[in-house]
């Protein structure tokens, strides 16, 4: 009983060694969850690249379901956001900096930059992995710049403020 005992306990820690949220060069991460924001709320999904030991490049988009009606800069309610409202593509940078603040090993904070189809923003994530493969992360995203710079309708201003993704995180 005790060596199954410890072989179990072995192998636990050894499967929570290997748990790490990001590995640097090479590591690849693929993200979806949800995107909410005033007005509405999507899916969303992410793919980063790591390219050092502390920098990824990734690849973000998010469709905005479920937005029935929308009012147009004189109040008149439109019958739904067009497609290129709902959706958006961003390229983005990361600075993966878990094993610099090291709370834990399965633990990342990743601040980063943006450019999207919108507007040029920041963002802000966390990311926690419970193994190798799955984990669970949340981001904060902010347009630093918008690319119209005239008064945006409401079906304009989606993906164009403050953003919450929450969801899952795989290592592929």
């Amino acid at each position: 009983m005790m060596k199954i005992s410890v072989t179990v306990f072995t192998l636990l820690f050894i499967q929570l060694t290997f748990a790490q949220a990001y590995s640097g060069k090479g590591d690849i991460k693929f993200q979806i969850g949800a995107n909410i924001q005033n007005n509405g709320t999507g899916i969303m999904g992410s793919l980063d690249f790591g390219v050092g030991e502390n920098i990824s490049v990734g690849l973000a988009s998010a469709y905005l379901l479920g937005i029935d009606k929308v009012r147009d800069l004189d109040g008149n309610e439109i019958p739904f956001a067009e497609f290129e409202d709902r959706f958006d593509f961003r390229v983005r940078f990361n600075a993966n900096l878990g094993n610099v603040i090291n709370v834990d090993e399965n633990f990342d904070v990743y601040p980063g930059l943006y450019a999207s189809l919108k507007n040029f923003g920041g963002h802000l994530g966390a990311r926690y992995f419970f193994t190798t493969g799955f984990g669970v992360f949340t981001e904060v995203s902010v347009p630093i710049s918008k690319y119209n710079t005239n008064s945006l309708t409401p079906a304009e201003k989606l993906h164009n403020q403050v953003s919450v993704n929450v969801g899952a995180s795989f290592n592929i």
